[in-house]
């Protein structure tokens, strides 16, 4: 009896089990004509089957539905608008942003070499970056590294520096080598003073803020009150010859060998009409970058060439010296510009010296050459200011053709206690000789350099131990003073100078 109603029991147990299966596989059934319609495809086959097919196609139109991240297409690197979201998601960090400069130089001529160049400086911080930091592309030719909101900002400024240093190592292409020039910025965000957005953008515009300082790839309140006042300067430097706000100042150069003022460097000084008087260190870079280096320049020129005028009218042989920027030079109209400035100004050739600093000179190189020999055609010397400062080479020297070598003031200054800077100052000093170059001390404001350049050989001088920039008409007193100029010298008359130089 027992084993009958067991049998009963498993036998209804089976009738149920089947007809749950049975209603599943009808469902089933509905389900996958449902999905095919949706997929927009009836397979054929086995019940199983088509529900495989349909659920391998439906994962394919929902991986082809995710958004992927847009990255950028030199590069591969994702662009600002992830950077953004990871931003605003820690709230706080630091970011360090590489400009690679080099890559819009490349494109001028090949894009492609530019392009392999960037994907090798990319590739280069991925292995050079822990695994953690995120990379991303910004615009161009800058990348990001946002190093979140665990590093410290100290910590993060340091592998930031190290970071573009190394980048700088030489990269080959075939047999081409590039030396990578790096800028960087290190930013720090707070999401309680800036959005993401605004925050990228302020970095990013930070780069072209003229540098000033040892810490000027740090962005911090400073760094934006100053860009803020350089674009006013800029602004206002718009108007500056309109307004008639430029002067100038003379500053005497000296001929101790002859006991005489042999001319004048022109000085450009501005005066702001509500900020008073603004430094050229501060408005000259300035100047430079927002491209008025020549209606300013051609201002000061002629400016420069009409004090010379009136000085020789009054009987005194004086030259005049006039500094010219690279951009200047970039015109390949300067040299006629300058020879039609003197022929306004009526005045010689010989009366007019052309300063450029020694970075320029160099910077251009065969322009700066065929510069030179425009103005020898004419009668104008040349000058190279700032000797010492950097890279410069006997070739170019000669090639460029000075006739005047200005020692920097940084090796003038202490001249007489410094070992390092008597033996560049001595050294300049034996170049000039042996290149028949006339060679002056620049930046002299005490008796003591005078008198240890003197000693040395030098004979050409300028600086504040003898007079400050003064105005045309002080400059003529300053000229006609012959007493004052022979105590400076310490001479204690008219023909002490032929012993002392003799």
């Amino acid at each position: 009896m027992g084993l009958f109603l067991l049998s009963i029991t498993i036998t209804g147990m089976a009738g149920l089990l089947l007809a749950v299966l049975m209603r599943g596989i009808v469902r089933l059934r509905r389900a996958v004509e449902k999905a095919e319609v949706l997929v927009g495809h009836c397979h054929s086959g086995t019940l199983i089957v088509r529900a495989e097919r349909v659920v391998t196609a439906l994962i394919q139109t929902a991986s082809l539905a995710e958004p992927r991240l847009p990255t950028h297409t030199v590069s591969g690197l994702p662009t600002r608008e992830p950077l953004i979201h990871r931003i605003r998601a820690d709230r706080a960090g630091t970011i360090g942003v590489l400009a690679f400069k080099d890559y819009d130089r490349l494109c001028a001529f090949d894009p492609e070499l530019a392009d392999r160049f960037l994907i090798a400086m990319v590739e280069r911080m991925a292995t050079m970056m822990p695994a953690d930091r995120i990379l991303a592309h910004l615009d161009r030719a800058h990348v990001a590294v946002w190093l979140g909101s665990d590093v410290e900002a100290s910590s993060a400024t340091v592998e930031i520096r190290a970071l573009a240093y190394a980048l700088s190592d030489c990269y080959r292409d075939d047999e081409r080598e590039i030396i990578p020039e790096i800028a960087f910025r290190i930013n720090r965000f707070d999401i309680a003073l800036h959005t993401p957005e605004a925050f990228l953008s302020q970095t990013l515009s930070s780069f072209a803020s003229v540098p000033r300082g040892a810490n000027e790839n740090i962005v911090s309140d400073d760094h934006k009150v100053r860009s803020e006042e350089q674009f006013q300067i800029g602004q206002d430097l718009r108007q500056v010859v309109a307004k008639d706000q430029l002067h100038m100042r003379f500053q005497p150069l000296i001929d101790a060998a002859s006991a005489r003022v042999c001319g004048a460097e022109a000085l450009l000084r501005w005066r702001h009409p509500e900020r008073g008087d603004i430094s050229p260190a501060c408005f000259i870079p300035v100047m430079e970058t927002v491209g008025l280096s020549q209606e300013i320049g051609s201002w000061a020129l002629n400016r420069a060439l009409r004090e010379t005028r009136l000085w020789r009218e009054n009987g005194h042989d004086l030259r005049i010296a006039v500094n010219v920027s690279g951009h200047q030079i970039e015109a390949a109209n300067l040299p006629q510009l300058i020879e039609r400035t003197l022929a306004r100004n009526d005045v010689d050739g010989e009366a007019l010296e052309i300063e450029l600093t020694e970075s320029v000179a160099l910077a251009k190189g065969d322009g700066a050459a065929a510069f030179s020999q425009a103005l020898r055609a004419n009668g104008i010397r040349l000058a190279i200011d700032d000797f010492g400062t950097g890279y410069s080479s006997f070739e170019a020297l000669t090639a460029i053709g000075f006739d005047k070598i200005k020692i920097d003031r940084t090796f003038v200054t202490n001249v007489h206690l410094s070992r390092q800077s008597q033996a560049i100052c001595a050294s300049i000093l034996t170049l000039g000789r042996g290149l028949g170059i006339n060679v002056l001390a620049e930046g002299v404001e005490t008796i003591e350099e005078f008198i240890w350049l003197r000693d040395h050989g030098c004979r050409l001088f300028q600086g504040f131990y003898f007079s400050p920039p003064l105005t045309s008409q002080r400059f003529l007193d300053f000229v006609k003073n012959r007493e004052g100029l022979l105590n400076l010298l310490q001479l204690s008359d008219q023909s002490s100078y032929e012993r002392t130089y003799a």
